[in-house]
């Protein structure tokens, strides 16, 4: 697995020298053409990783790049190990030119994610885990430092939360209220999820719509580092059950806790049902 982890990182790292070549130019250049950065970026990160994991396995290959006609559900409902890739997670954030975008590659065995990896290219910083390998965090020329989610706050500390920069805001303002004492922190992309393992925040409510992809990977490294990705029921975000490639919503912790779970479950539900 060690060996397989390698080589996925090394594709993750050169989708993401492809991707910052193109972030990199001025994107005013773009107007006049049928393209745009965004989906040159999307879609050359896409070749690579796909044409380097075609190389070193047989399993077939979830993309948010795939043709739809590759990834219909009668030919995914009969994959047990395949992979998932987004090749370019953040898009508003890479439009914006933030920073916090990543490269998200994650093997999916029986429902379950058995390995991520996660690089957000402008930091050069890496998120890898593996089974029986642990979750670890890598910075360009250091070493790699093992991850460890942090259950709950200090006494007279408070609880860090971390959403999303462009959805449910709201939502996540109204949880920030419910749990008390709370620092709201804003991020992008599958890099919330990174917090979490990473022990920068204890929380991550989702209550906005996001696809397999956008998860699967970061899921590897959070639970990799002990900690989980919950559906409104508390139970396992699973990958590859479903012919829908939604989400439901989810909530990234250290582990279950009827306190934020009732407040959780709560606001994800509509008040009708």
């Amino acid at each position: 697995m060690q060996a397989l982890v390698n080589q996925v990182v090394d594709i993750a790292r050169v989708a993401g020298d492809a991707i910052m070549e193109i972030y990199q130019t001025d994107f005013e250049r773009y107007e006049k053409s049928d393209s745009s950065p965004l989906t040159e970026a999307d879609l050359a990160a896409h070749n690579i990783i796909c044409e380097k994991l075609a190389a070193i396995s047989e399993y077939p290959i979830l993309s948010e790049e795939s043709p739809k006609e590759e990834i219909e559900w009668k030919n995914r409902q009969n994959w047990n190990t395949f992979w998932i890739v987004d090749p370019l997670d953040g898009t508003k954030e890479f439009i914006k030119k933030t920073g916090e975008f990543t490269v998200n590659i994650a093997l999916v065995e029986n429902g379950r994610t058995v390995m991520g990896v996660v690089y957000c290219p402008p930091l050069e910083r890496t998120y890898f885990a593996a089974d029986e390998l642990g979750a670890f965090r890598q910075d360009a020329g250091q070493d790699a430092v093992k991850l460890q989610v942090v259950a709950e706050p200090a006494e007279g500390e408070n609880w860090n939360v971390v959403g999303s920069k462009s959805h449910g805001a709201e939502a996540l303002a109204a949880f920030g209220e419910q749990l008390g004492n709370v620092n709201l922190v804003s991020m992008g992309s599958s890099l919330k999820l990174c917090m979490v393992a990473d022990g920068q925040a204890h929380l991550y409510p989702r209550l906005a719509p996001t696809c397999e992809w956008d998860t699967a990977a970061a899921q590897a490294i959070v639970e990799h580092a002990g900690g989980q990705v919950l559906t409104p029921a508390l139970e396992p975000l699973m990958y590859g059950q479903k012919e829908d490639l939604l989400n439901p919503y989810f909530i990234v912790c250290a582990q279950k806790n009827d306190r934020w779970g009732k407040v959780f479950t709560e606001l994800a539900t509509p008040a009708s049902a």
